[in-house]
């Protein structure tokens, strides 16, 4: 069983640790930031397009019904 510390020996090491932490540059966060968007949009636009052929394909096959 792990041992119990107090609340201030806890964020001690929580400071200790977030000191270790390479954050990453405002150059990196962008880029990730606008490869994110992109994806998200790419995404978007591929489920309308599938989501409007299916739509006409059904349309198209209850037609042939009447």
């Amino acid at each position: 069983m792990a041992s119990k510390s107090n609340p201030f020996t806890f964020l001690q090491q929580v400071r200790s640790e977030t000191a270790k932490v390479v954050w990453p540059s405002r150059r990196e966060t962008m880029i990730s930031t606008l490869m994110v968007f992109v994806m998200v949009v790419a995404a978007a636009l591929f489920f309308f397009a599938a989501d409007q052929l299916m739509g006409w394909g059904l349309s198209f096959v209850l037609s042939l019904g009447n």
